[in-house]
């Protein structure tokens, strides 16, 4: 029990921070005239290209939704656009309004509508990287990256990036149904560690006063654990040496340390798409002894290269990337965050948390009642098409009815207090 409660806060840590840096990006576009004239270019395609293809939906769509035909900007309908940005919004709900992790429902949420594994995940990619580039607020944060770092770690990266996507690919051109087991089976594994804890930790707070840690936790500063003391005494060159502000001599550590966290990181990216973020933040601190500060500076700087990298080399030529539903998913995750972050200002803590452990709850139901069918499909275990199809659409229901749900009693919470959130503005 105890692994898996460290393991939990250890993926829990990672969503909060990866939440953080998605709500800066969406603020920094939002607030930007040029990044939305940019934002307002890119959609244009999208949109032309729904309407060109809005008369003859039947034929286009079976063609591109998990083919290997999403080349051009313009192969979907509206139809589809729409889904995309409802999609962008209820994830970008639950990053504002929570806090973490609402980029994890985006694949279970594609694959549901009926899109590969593959192709959902090289889409987030782009999506995540669009985001990265658009809403890039490196400079604002230069004078706490630490670019040696962030090369030696963007150079295991790379590899791992390389690595899943490769996986992903050989996997799918074997068989397509067992590259979405595989990745099914990973997005189960995760979102049912991260959605018990989220509960366990959402049951513990029902019964404390203290609420106060729902958006955070204990943040790093000049003291170390001591698996991070272990991984800076060993001595093997060259060493990487960082985070001068909080010692005289700074610290350092091994680039082997580096390289691995950074393969771990890409791995992760190249298989799941969005999962890869959310490992750089706890990984940093808790594992390699990165004070917060360097942490957030230099993992801006590296997602910008670790996502462009993978979705791009991965996925974007090998036509695993539906270039139209990364923008509406941007889109609606834009506006879902703006809102989001609004409703906390007006909801308490502990109803966040509960709602937080419902979705990534959600998130594991669907991908777990997914795999009875898509394991007999290929005749691993002995289920009936009936009894698969019939697991598969409880998963996906049960699934659109608590994320929808929650996106529509945040939405609906908002514009109950838009005069109390027009007075804190005006007010601040």
């Amino acid at each position: 029990m105890n692994f898996f409660q460290q393991w939990g806060k250890f993926m829990m840590m990672g969503a909060r921070a990866h939440a953080k840096w998605e709500i800066d990006n969406a603020m920094t576009i939002l607030h930007d005239r040029k990044r939305l004239i940019i934002l307002g270019l890119l959609t244009i395609p999208a949109i032309l290209g729904g309407i060109a293809l809005a008369g003859d939906i039947g034929s286009v769509m079976p063609d591109i939704l998990g083919g290997k035909k999403a080349y051009s900007p313009a192969f979907y309908s509206t139809g589809i656009f729409i889904v995309s940005i409802l999609i962008g919004l209820g994830a970008g709900l639950i990053t504002g309004c929570i806090g973490a992790g609402g980029g994890f429902i985006i694949a279970p949420a594609l694959m549901s509508a009926g899109i590969k594994g593959i192709l959902a995940v090289g889409t987030d990619l782009f999506h995540i990287f669009a985001k990265a580039i658009m809403g890039s607020i490196i400079h604002r944060k230069l004078g706490n990256v630490s670019v040696p770092l962030a090369v030696v770690f963007l150079i295991g990266a790379i590899l791992g990036a390389t690595a899943g996507g490769i996986i992903n690919r050989v996997l799918y051109e074997i068989n397509p149904v067992l590259s979405d087991t595989f990745i099914t089976t990973i997005y189960a594994l995760m979102l049912g560690f991260l959605g018990i804890y989220a509960l366990m930790d959402f049951l513990k707070a029902r019964k404390s006063a203290d609420v106060s840690s729902a958006h955070g936790g204990k943040t790093e500063g000049a003291e170390m654990g001591n698996l991070p003391k272990k991984l800076q005494s060993v001595n093997i060159p060259p060493m990487v040496k960082f985070d001068f502000d909080l010692t005289p001599e700074g610290r350092r550590i091994s680039w082997v340390f580096l390289v691995v966290s950074g393969a771990l990181v890409g791995l992760a990216a190249g298989i799941m798409g969005v999962g890869g973020g959310f490992l750089t933040f706890p990984i940093f601190v808790y594992i390699l002894g990165v004070s917060s500060m360097t942490t957030v500076g230099t993992d801006i700087f590296q997602i910008v290269f670790t996502a462009g990298y993978a979705s791009i080399s991965q996925y974007a030529i090998y036509g695993f990337i539906f270039y139209t539903l990364a923008i509406g998913m941007l889109l609606g995750s834009l506006v879902g965050i703006q809102i989001g972050a609004l409703v906390t200002k007006v909801v308490s803590g502990i109803t966040i948390r509960g709602f937080y452990a419902m979705a990534v709850l959600a998130g594991f139901v669907n991908r777990f009642f997914a795999l009875p069918a898509k394991l007999g499909e290929m005749g691993l275990i002995p289920i009936s098409k009936e009894l698969g199809s019939i697991l598969d659409t409880i998963g996906i229901w049960a699934f659109f009815i608590v994320i929808g749900g929650f996106s529509v009693w945040v939405i609906g919470t908002f514009l109950k207090n838009i005069a109390t959130l027009k007075g804190e503005e005006v007010g601040s």
